[in-house]
């Protein structure tokens, strides 16, 4: 099929990397398609689905032949691809690749020639998502009012202290891998932009000032996004984000790191309350992220925020 679809060029799909699960092999007798990078992990697969921003997923094989392809199947249904099935694809497949408690629709068709059954993704959970944007909004929009004079203080703290440029504003990597601009005070001495952005902060770095200290060993450098959450950029729970460069970086080394951003990111996370701030394992904190996501209620978003005002002043940086 693949074969097929390069040869023309006016096919709807472009192929990207095809997927092989360790227990289910390619039969030897499947024909030679030009050659395409081979996937062999779940993590692999998030990740291709997320860096090529795919919407499509061909089944040359029926998923109800090996619990690997079902469970394939429902990874790409959750990711927000279009399944495509062989024709002859059994119509109880569609109810056991249901996520969240939600199936996908399915309709009959082609694609390029052959016939298949295609399941189209769950509609995303609106009343989750907006509950979650609204408790965001009245959340960060009362603790903005609130911590109004503390904010006050903090930047004239730096001001002081440190000179002009009392906010810090640095690129990072958001819902669906799209880039925004964060908001801090600042707590490091001025750095060139290359450095910024691919210097990562440990503790006890020397570019950072004694304001800078206490502002981070109390959490309070991360207030001004706050108004970050306000604009949409962010959520006040969630995975953290990071810089582009280490994003690339970490993606590459850490298998199910790219999958974090399935989410909004936030001020405060799962991995976070774990204690998994600053120069912690990026392994670590992308399975607790992953976790967070998989697991996702209103009521854990509540809790996360109870931790995390109950440890704000607390010593660990971020």
């Amino acid at each position: 099929m693949s074969a097929a679809q390069m040869s023309s060029a006016q096919t709807p799909v472009t192929p990207v990397p095809s997927a092989q699960t360790p227990a289910v092999p390619m039969p030897a007798s499947a024909p030679v398609a030009p050659p395409l990078p081979l996937l062999h992990s779940y993590e692999d697969v998030i990740r291709a689905v997320i860096q090529n921003t795919v919407r499509d997923a061909v089944f040359t094989r029926d998923p109800a032949e090996a619990p690997q392809l079902a469970a394939l199947a429902r990874l790409l249904v959750a990711q927000g691809c279009a399944v495509w099935l062989p024709g002859g694809a059994p119509g109880q497949v569609v109810e056991r690749l249901g996520a969240g408690g939600r199936a996908p629709g399915h309709l009959s068709g082609h694609l390029w020639g052959f016939a298949c059954r295609r399941l189209d993704p769950p509609p995303p959970g609106r009343l989750g998502a907006a509950g979650k944007r609204a408790l965001d909004v009245a959340v960060a929009g009362c603790a903005l009012l609130v911590t109004g004079p503390l904010l006050l203080a903090c930047a004239l703290a730096v001001r002081l202290a440190d000179g002009p440029g009392v906010l810090f504003r640095q690129e990072r990597v958001g819902h669906g891998g799209r880039p925004f601009v964060m908001l801090k005070f600042r707590t490091l001495r001025p750095a060139d932009d290359h450095e910024s952005a691919t210097l990562w902060s440990v503790a006890r770095d020397r570019r950072v000032s004694l304001v800078g200290r206490l502002l981070r060993r109390s959490s309070l450098d991360e207030l001004p996004q706050l108004w970050n959450v306000l604009r949409g950029d962010m959520s006040l729970v969630g995975p953290r984000p990071e810089r582009p460069y280490f994003v690339r970086k970490f993606s590459q080394d850490h298998p199910g790191y790219a999958a974090r951003h399935r989410m909004p990111v936030g001020v405060t996370g799962l991995a976070q309350v774990h204690g998994l701030r600053g120069d912690t394992s990026i392994e670590d904190r992308a399975r607790f992220d992953n976790l967070y996501i998989e697991t996702w209620t209103l009521w854990q978003d509540v809790r996360i925020l109870l931790r995390t005002a109950g440890s704000l002043f607390r010593f660990g940086g971020s």
